[in-house]
């Protein structure tokens, strides 16, 4: 286009023929063909090619549907060790296998072409993207259920004395954090020289524990134990704990998940000598999202857990209380959102005790 935009100045400009050719070290047939283009058809179409019909595709609709077929199945289905499709391993298999299908036109298909085809087609076997099936045939009322709740709590912040001696928590574990020790210091930074902290790559693991904790939706007040294992007597142990936290016959409605130490002969146990005191919303099965907790936790794994660095699995404990300590000093209350404004049925406002 540049060249062409040239040759039109010159050629307004007053220049000879000959004269455009030698300035721009081109060719006169491209020159008079520029020029008879522009007089004929104008400036915008002479800058650019005409369109051309171009080769005919040598791949028919039927081939290119095979392709996509294949595509759209697993390689290992097909006798291969991959998972999924690479645009090599498609094309060899394709061209391999193109004859015997009565494709015969694909024998010399490349990966490039096999990636043009699957563009059009809106395809990325080469991908993954996770879906949630939906395991619980009961999630619209347990749903219901725990936004009830997140209301129930709303109201009582605004009217104290409508639910005055009622705990609304929600509560969960976060197993597995670690423990991990460094090997050599870690290195300040320097003005000048080290941007960030250094951290030699080895480290030390010392073991695991497990955070249980509860956060009070009306207060903002976060509840925690630590321990090495999440069994029933550990949450058993914990509502004992919430008892002693709070005042002489309060009732706690909390939302936990469907975990089996939730739901043990040992709970049932523990519950009957503590009549009318729990009741459990259970969040729908793979819905761990509807639980606020969640958000806690996630605010403790990019606050504290993150990078974080230990002598001892006591200094860890130590550490996540402190952190606690700080939190209950100025506690923040975590509020839900969705869908909290949308009318509740009335019989599937009632929590699962």
């Amino acid at each position: 286009m540049v060249e062409r935009s040239k040759i039109l100045l010159l050629h307004v400009g007053g220049a000879a023929t000959q004269l455009i050719v030698k300035r721009l070290g081109t060719t006169r047939g491209k020159v008079t063909r520029c020029i008879e283009k522009a007089l004929s058809m104008g400036m915008n179409v002479a800058l650019k090619d005409l369109p051309r019909s171009g080769r005919p595709p040598s791949i028919n609709e039927k081939a290119e549907a095979w392709v996509t077929d294949l595509a759209c199945q697993k390689p290992k289905n097909l006798g291969y060790s991959y998972e999924l499709w690479t645009t090599q391993l498609l094309a060899e298999h394709v061209r391999r296998r193109c004859r015997k299908s009565g494709h015969a036109c694909l024998k010399q298909i490349g990966k490039g072409t096999v990636s043009k085809i699957l563009s059009r087609h809106k395809l990325k076997p080469h991908k993954v993207k996770y879906y949630l099936q939906l395991r619980d045939p009961n999630f619209d009322e347990r749903m219901a259920e725990v936004i009830q709740t997140y209301k129930q709590a709303q109201e009582a912040r605004k009217q104290p004395q409508k639910h005055k001696g009622i705990a609304f928590l929600s509560y969960d574990e976060k197993p597995g954090i670690q423990a991990i020790a460094n090997t050599a210091p870690d290195l300040p930074p320097l003005p000048g020289q080290y941007q960030t902290w250094s951290r030699d790559h080895e480290y030390k693991r010392l073991g695991t524990m497990s955070l249980m904790a509860a956060i009070d939706l009306v207060s903002g007040r976060a509840h925690h134990q630590l321990v090495e294992r999440h069994r029933s007597r550990e949450f058993v142990a914990f509502l004992r704990q919430l008892i002693d936290d709070y005042p002489q016959r309060t009732k706690f409605r909390i939302i936990l998940d469907n975990h089996s130490a939730h739901m043990s002969a040992e709970v049932r146990k523990y519950l009957v000598t503590v009549p009318n005191r729990f009741e459990f919303v259970f969040t729908p099965k793979h819905a761990s999202w509807l639980n606020l907790i969640e958000v806690f936790f996630s605010k403790i794994a990019r606050s504290v857990l993150r990078g974080l660095r230990v002598e001892s699995k006591t200094e860890l404990r130590q550490r996540i209380r402190k952190y606690f300590k700080e939190v209950n000093s100025c506690p923040v209350v975590f509020t839900w959102k969705y869908m909290l404004n949308q009318p509740i049925k009335p019989d599937t406002a009632t929590a699962v005790a």
